[in-house]
């Protein structure tokens, strides 16, 4: 029996993207692995019932470099902690590649990322979510560069003492503090990258002011398709971004991705609110988790793939190629990923839809990969040069 034309072009497809996801170097610039396990330890070396990051599937999708989020929330900025539990985390992921040497690999630098690869291994480069484990000092920069911190984000949800977050409407230092632009020209010297992802409009201002090298989003998307979502980068800061030879990491969590969804989940969290109050469930009971679920599963439909790729289209047309790559969020945004994107075997599925936009493998390799390391890279000799 012949196989039918369609079929076989789809074949062909994915068996094009899953030897480019082979080959090519993967840079993922933000999976929140360390505090997923933080509470709830498993090994991820083998292959894990929950969660979308394990060494199994990270080889289905021709994984090579996922920055390790050392995420730090808000609250440890009042009570204290923040550089121990950075420290904590730090800890946790050596101890993942001293227990399988023969999966994963540190990675301090550009050079190593490629070793890695060259050597079969997955590489764990760190980046810090929040600033504040610096904790008012800027001796701690040097501490966390020596612990192989390459990236850190300068604030989360709240502001902090380095600069004001997207998420907070106070606008503590009308963008970076005076100790922000210090933290800044410092991480410039260390070779630590300067990811402006969470900052404010006026914080990221701030840093185009300040900053002698290229900086990052680890984890953004554009704007155009959120309006008012100043978590992601409106079309002038995208540009910016650009001029500065940076590069923005498109995120999938649904909410980044899409306004629609914005929507639908606002109103379902007030429809879910409701019907708690009607019934007399307390919020996060089994009842009210169990309403909950079923009800966002009915009603608030996920992105998909094809969004994913529109972001990408989006900085392609203001930008060019050369100035993006993927910040997937993978388990940092919970169960919003979109539909053909849920874990990290599913990178060929985004290549295959890039292959089917007409972009050539050069591109997709830049988009993929080596986008990101070209900046790791400047920066790193930046700082040789300090």
């Amino acid at each position: 029996m012949s196989v039918p034309a369609r079929d076989a072009a789809s074949t062909a497809l994915m068996a094009r993207a899953n030897q480019i996801a082979r080959d090519a170097i993967i840079v993922d610039g933000h999976i929140d692995v360390p505090y997923r396990l933080k509470n709830n330890y498993v090994d991820v070396g083998a292959a894990t019932d929950g969660g979308d990051f394990d060494y199994p599937r990270a080889l289905q999708g021709g994984l090579d470099a996922p920055f390790m989020s050392i995420y730090i929330p808000a609250s440890y900025q009042e009570s204290g902690g923040a550089a121990a539990l950075a420290d904590s985390l730090i800890d946790m992921v050596e101890g993942i590649v001293e227990q399988h040497p023969d999966k994963f690999a540190l990675a301090s630098g550009v050079a190593d990322v490629r070793a890695n690869h060259a050597a079969g291994l997955i590489s764990l480069p760190l980046g810090m979510e929040n600033g504040a484990p610096v904790e008012g000092d800027l001796a701690n920069l040097a501490h966390f560069h020596a612990r192989g911190i390459r990236y850190i984000t300068l604030t989360h949800s709240r502001d902090n003492e380095i600069s004001d977050s997207s998420y907070d409407e106070t606008g503590t230092h009308g963008g970076l503090s005076d100790f922000g632009r210090d933290v800044v020209r410092e991480m410039n010297r260390l070779g630590i990258m300067v990811d402006i992802s969470h900052v404010s409009d006026n914080a990221f201002d701030d840093v185009m002011e300040v900053t002698s090298a290229p900086v990052i989003a680890s984890h953004s998307s554009a704007r155009r398709f959120t309006p008012g979502f100043e978590r992601n980068l409106d079309d002038g800061r995208i540009e910016r971004l650009a001029e500065n030879g940076g590069v923005i990491m498109i995120n999938y969590g649904s909410s980044f991705l899409l306004k629609r969804y914005q929507d639908d989940r606002d109103a379902a969290r007030a429809r879910i609110l409701e019907e708690a109050e009607r019934r007399g469930w307390e919020p996060g009971s089994d009842d009210f988790n169990a309403y909950s679920d079923q009800y966002f599963r009915d009603n608030v439909p996920y992105a998909d793939l094809q969004d994913v790729v529109d972001h990408i289209d989006h900085v392609v047309g203001l930008v060019g190629i050369d100035h993006v790559g993927i910040g997937s969020d993978y388990d940092g945004v919970g169960d919003s990923l979109p539909t053909g994107l849920k874990d990290v075997a599913s990178y060929p599925n985004l290549i295959a839809a890039l292959l089917q936009k007409g972009y050539s493998e050069t591109d997709i390799r830049k988009l993929l990969g080596e986008n990101a390391l070209r900046v790791w890279a400047e920066v790193e000799r930046i700082a040789a040069r300090s």
